[in-house]
């Protein structure tokens, strides 16, 4: 009788299972997005790096993989707003020559970007405010880009004759940002609910009619207000 051969023991294959790579940028932005909501409704003092993971769905040591620690996660949601801000208001005041069209988009987009996120709101006008560590640090970056590039447009307005050019415009500029900070403060601090970005034509219109040219008649350019 024929001798079989011995049996083997035949392996198939697993098909491997495809892992899904988060890519870093997309991890980042939201870690970014959970630590905004948790300053903003714990207070960035009171406020630990595991409650931004516990938001974000991460294990708490995930958050030091992108970030040092709170304060690093506190400076990158302020460079990450400021630098897209800066961004849309280049490619927004691009095609404007206007000086006062172009004071009018730089406050709606101001604004209206605070108005659609109330916790990153309550973190730029509240939280990081807290220590003036943190005001000189931001104050010497990216907010000092953004009030030049308020003041080149006033400055524009200046030399065309549409603004006044007995006021600096470094001044103007930080009066014109002063204005728009306050509404946006008032804002997230009213019981009263409404749109945030609705209060930009205001606030241009009232600055216009202070730095605006005068006239032979006392009043301020394109406003018929007077400017005393």
């Amino acid at each position: 009788m024929a001798l079989l051969p011995p049996s083997r023991t035949v392996r198939v294959a697993r098909p491997r299972r495809s892992i899904r790579l988060v890519p870093s940028q997309d991890k980042r932005d939201a870690l970014l997005r959970a630590a905004t909501q948790v300053f903003a409704r714990r207070g960035f003092f009171n406020a630990q790096v595991a409650d931004v993971a516990r938001v974000a769905g991460v294990a708490a040591g995930t958050v030091y993989l992108y970030f040092h620690g709170k304060d690093d996660l506190l400076a990158s949601i302020f460079e990450r707003t400021m630098r897209e801000a800066m961004d849309e208001g280049r490619a927004a005041l691009a095609g404007l020559t206007d000086p006062v069209e172009r004071l009018r988009a730089t406050a709606r987009l101001h604004l209206g970007r605070l108005g659609r996120d109330r916790d990153l709101a309550i973190v730029f006008q509240v939280e990081l405010r807290q220590s003036t560590k943190y005001m000189q640090r931001f104050s010497s970056t990216f907010l000092q880009e953004y009030l030049a590039m308020i003041r080149d447009t006033i400055a524009v307005g200046q030399a065309n004759g549409s603004f006044r050019d007995d006021v600096h415009a470094t001044v103007a500029a930080k009066i014109f940002f002063g204005a728009l900070d306050e509404m946006a403060t008032n804002w997230i601090l009213s019981r009263r609910r409404y749109s945030l970005v609705s209060q930009a034509e205001t606030v241009v219109d009232l600055f216009v009619s202070g730095v605006g040219a005068q006239t032979t008649g006392g009043q301020g350019l394109g406003t018929g207000v007077g400017t005393g």
